[in-house]
């Protein structure tokens, strides 16, 4: 009898274990959204005030030494390179909360001479 409870209480913590890993694993996934999100508008907002900017002055490629193109691309890729660390990190944890996910089998075939004998 003491057995069948273990394995019951097993198969419930098993259950609770899968999800709460579920409900990480989503919170996680929303949160990259919402930081792709923002850091979409916030590329496209610093990309046109230094258009904005830039046309404004009448910068010119030739004389200057950097053209319009490349000081976009500068500009876009320091805005954008908090929100790559944030996504690095971000995927980082959705490997260690599926290394966290229990296996039911693994742990009943562990113990199935056990259960048998």
């Amino acid at each position: 009898m003491g057995q069948v409870v273990s394995d019951v209480t097993e198969i419930l913590d098993y259950k609770k274990a899968k999800k709460e890993a579920k409900s990480e694993r989503k919170q996680i996934l929303e949160q990259m959204a919402a930081d792709e999100q923002a850091k979409n508008n916030l590329v496209k907002k610093a990309l046109a005030s230094q258009r904005a900017k830039y046309g404004a002055s009448g910068m010119s490629g030739a004389g200057r030494g950097m053209t319009e193109e490349a000081v976009l691309k500068r500009l876009q890729e320091e805005t954008e390179q908090p929100y790559l660390d944030k996504r690095r990190s971000n995927l980082e944890k959705l490997k260690k909360a599926h290394a966290k996910k229990p296996n039911i089998v693994k742990s009943l075939l562990s113990r199935f001479d056990d259960l048998v004998g």
